[in-house]
């Protein structure tokens, strides 16, 4: 697994971090949708963008993860926003945010936009000089546990998972263990996810019954989702209820609050 696609999970799921590392407050992420933008009849691709979804007034961010030297890496982030502005017109501002492990694989020059930085529209962050993970939000520490050494991040992921368990209520809790055991996997790649999570005690984790409780309820969740849309394809109450293995009056029920009506159903 890349880099980039760990924190393009990251930010997707829980938003909140990157408004975290920008110094704002993490509710912001309320307004904001994050997603990879194509350039039009380009070969080009912005991975990560944050737009707002309410107002003019907040800014459009551009998010640039930068793991491995790249000494065109400005030349191609200022084509590309640009390129994005010419062709949408948004009125919002924008500001860019570029995300290194280090200042050593920062190898870009700046001499011809050092007037984005100066004015901190743009602004660099490196993942190794955002302080001791204990002192950090999980959220921002999480995040830091990527670019971790080898030989620390074993600790550091012990932490974290420690800290997750006590401060967190239990969704939140899922969700944040899943993103570290994602993390390990790309870091310690010769290992299992058996190992993994024996090493990491995410295994007695799972075992335990409110996961378990939890992770069914999550299962069931998504097929009452799935169930309007198979309605809407055709199918009838019943065939729905045997397809997703619920019964029929879960069906009904959903289908009643949000389908004028229900086909095949008597």
């Amino acid at each position: 697994m890349k880099t980039d696609s760990i924190f393009y999970r990251l930010f997707q799921e829980l938003p909140s971090i990157f408004f975290e590392l920008i110094g704002n407050s993490p509710e912001t992420a309320s307004v904001y949708q994050f997603s990879s933008v194509e350039v039009k009849q380009t070969a080009l691709r912005i991975d990560g963008v944050f737009l707002p979804t309410q107002t003019k007034d907040n800014p459009i961010y551009f998010l640039e993860v930068q793991f491995q030297p790249d000494g065109e890496i400005y030349s191609r982030l200022f084509t590309e926003i640009c390129l994005y502005l010419r062709q949408n017109k948004p009125e919002n501002d924008w500001g860019a945010v570029i995300l290194y492990p280090n200042r050593s694989i920062d190898t870009g020059n700046i001499k011809h936009y050092r007037e984005f930085f100066s004015s901190k529209r743009v602004r660099r962050i490196y993942l190794d000089e955002l302080g001791e993970s204990a002192s950090l939000t999980l959220g921002i520490a999480t995040i830091k546990l990527v670019a971790a050494d080898e030989d620390i991040a074993i600790s550091q992921a012990r932490e974290l998972i420690d800290r997750t368990r006590q401060e967190l209520n239990f969704q939140l809790q899922q969700q944040i263990l899943q993103l570290i055991e994602t993390i390990l996997f790309y870091k310690f790649p010769t290992m299992s996810r058996q190992e993994v999570e024996a090493m990491f005690g995410l295994s007695e984790f799972k075992q335990t019954r409110v996961y378990q409780e939890t992770l069914e309820e999550g299962k069931r969740e998504g097929k009452l989702i799935a169930v309007p849309y198979m309605l809407a394809a055709g199918l009838s109450v019943e065939q729905v209820a045997t397809a997703l293995s619920l019964n029929v009056e879960e069906v009904r029920q959903v289908a009643q609050q949000q389908l004028p009506s229900l086909p095949g159903d008597s």
